[in-house]
């Protein structure tokens, strides 16, 4: 009994790796760089739309951005006077609290330097309160009025 078997492909196939002769399509030195710089320039020119959206974007953001605040401001003028006073009192106890750090940074310098346990409390103890604080100015600093404004009311 016969039976039709379909052929089986190759496993093997043979690849030409010889230089052979060039395309047809090569262009002489001077043009093929000619043509780099086009896609170069024009990959440039894409660049910079999509950087110019990206600006136009940014900006519409930073715009409305600042319309909000302006219209909490107006809708809340007293706490936003209280706010600027908040961060002003906040800007001070900020300095007390950077000169005691730095009182004590500077007589436990060699402490400091050589250990590690050392500098790890020094950072647990001072890090967190200055960074959250940092945070609270920004925040009553962004939400308080304007001092010419401020100044001219009272």
């Amino acid at each position: 009994m016969a039976e039709n078997k379909p052929p089986l492909a190759p496993l093997f196939s043979q690849v030409d790796v010889s230089t052979g002769s060039p395309p047809n399509t090569m262009l002489p030195p001077a043009e093929e760089h000619n043509e780099l710089l086009r896609e170069v320039l024009s990959a440039q020119d894409r660049t910079n739309e999509l950087l110019e959206e990206l600006v136009g974007a940014m900006a519409a953001q930073h715009k409305q951005r600042a319309n909000e605040l302006n219209q909490w401001k107006s809708a809340n003028p007293q706490l936003s006077k209280r706010c600027r006073k908040a961060a002003e009192t906040l800007s001070q106890v900020q300095v007390e609290y950077l000169e005691r750090m730095t009182d004590e940074i500077m007589e436990n310098r060699e402490d400091l330097v050589y250990g590690e346990f050392m500098l790890s409390e020094f950072i647990d103890r001072f890090g967190p309160r200055l960074a959250h604080l940092n945070g609270v100015i920004q925040v009553l600093a962004q939400l308080s009025a304007n001092g010419g404004e401020e100044e001219a009311e009272e």
